[in-house]
């Protein structure tokens, strides 16, 4: 987990994405081969407060468990938390398997109270789900 000691504001989910390059590219060539995912828990001010990597997978699949994403949000009092991840194929677009995941994951956030604020695929580019309407 990274503890944010400087105030970073979320403006886009293209900020969210250059971030999270920043972070894989100091980990090397190996980490474009596997699948990473993250929450980045936000306070009331859409201001970092943590980014924890949840799962390093494979290629293609990572196993993702709400209590897993949502452990650090709980403990830190966020008030919403975006998730991510990188497909490692470069190619954005998400699989049925990725949308599953952001419903239920977007479920368990609102039983929490701790919402989804967006789910962020990285690769060649970068795609956000709410802003194509897969998140509401």
């Amino acid at each position: 987990m990274i503890v944010s000691t400087k105030k970073v504001k979320v403006l886009s989910p293209e900020s969210i994405a250059n971030i999270l390059r920043a972070m894989l590219s100091v980990e090397g060539e190996g980490a474009l081969l596997q699948e990473h995912f993250w929450s980045i828990g936000l306070n009331n001010k859409n201001v970092i407060q943590y980014i924890d990597l949840v799962s390093l997978g494979t290629i293609n699949e990572s196993i993702v468990h709400p209590r897993e994403v949502f452990r650090t949000a709980v403990k830190e009092s966020c008030a919403g938390i975006i998730i991510a991840h990188s497909h490692p194929s470069g190619e954005v677009t998400p699989s049925k398997e990725d949308i599953g995941t952001t419903t239920r994951l977007k479920n368990a956030g609102d039983i929490l109270g701790i919402p989804i604020i967006d789910h962020v695929i990285i690769g060649d580019m970068y795609l956000s789900m709410k802003e194509t309407g897969y998140i509401n």
